[in-house]
């Protein structure tokens, strides 16, 4: 495993992390669609210009995942993180459209070290993705687990 920027102590609250930005293509939308929610709003233009979204959408799912993606290029992938026991909620706000530019944030909203796992704490994160017009288009929170710089010298 190589070395982390970010542990636990580095997780102050109010602290920002961007998330890496995302162009979402007609084609993605369609294959995720055809393999996890074929909803006709997710397979044509056609059918998602007659639904409520107004376009090729994507699914809530394929837009948590891309989420997930961004989050990890973002940060994550820099963090000394250890997963995540779930998530509190997530909302989808504004439909994802095929064309859309996203990118956004993960500010950390709490954070303690957990007495069960020595070595390790507890962050909570708001994470808000938004479109290239600035509007929310999903918006979650949930904790993630990462390990203290300082419990590498508890390990020795």
């Amino acid at each position: 495993m190589s070395e982390a920027d970010f542990h636990f102590e580095d997780f102050t609250i109010g602290r920002v992390f961007p998330l890496a930005s995302k162009l979402v293509t007609a084609g993605e939308i369609v294959e995720f669609a055809e393999e996890f929610d074929p909803q006709p709003m997710h397979l044509s233009e056609e059918a998602g210009k007659a639904s409520i979204l107004g376009g090729l959408s994507a699914s809530g799912w394929h837009t948590a995942s891309m989420f997930m993606r961004m989050m990890f290029d973002g940060w994550l992938s820099r963090s000394s993180s250890e997963g995540s026991p779930g998530i509190e909620y997530m909302e989808w706000k504004k439909p994802v459209l095929a064309g859309d530019t996203l990118s956004g944030r993960s500010t950390v909203l709490e954070s303690r070290p957990l007495r069960s796992r020595p070595g390790i704490g507890l962050v909570k994160f708001l994470h808000e993705v938004e479109n290239q017009r600035g509007e929310i288009v999903m918006r979650g929170e949930n904790p993630i687990m990462m390990r203290l710089r300082d419990a590498r010298e508890d390990a020795a």
